[in-house]
């Protein structure tokens, strides 16, 4: 249907269908959140929200530490509290041999 008036998308469509279709490899639970960018914009206004905090940065090794001690503290986060993103039984379709112990799960 695209490919009569609009025969260059058709093509970049075509070349891209297995990105496209990435999402379809995982378990259908986790469809919702893997097309979601809500956790990535969070992440950014927090990085923003601390950077307009300093406003000038010395260089660039400083804006650097700051986003990083960022995502070490929202990494901390999420292995403190018990909530999960995804379900954390519909991961084990991809450690089926159970040799990969997720965070907060027993050995």
């Amino acid at each position: 249907m695209l490919g009569q008036q609009f025969s260059k998308v058709k093509e970049m469509l075509l070349e891209a269908k297995e990105d496209l279709t990435a999402f379809a490899d995982f378990p259908s639970q986790h469809w919702k959140k893997i097309q979601s960018t809500n956790p990535l914009e969070r992440l950014n206004r927090e990085i923003k929200r601390r950077s307009d905090v300093v406003q000038v940065f010395p260089n660039t090794a400083a804006v650097a530490r700051l986003a990083t001690a960022v995502l070490v503290e929202l990494h901390d986060e999420w292995i403190a509290f018990p909530r999960r993103y995804l379900f954390i039984e519909s991961m084990d379709s991809f450690y089926p041999d159970n040799t990969t112990c997720l965070p907060g799960t027993a050995e």
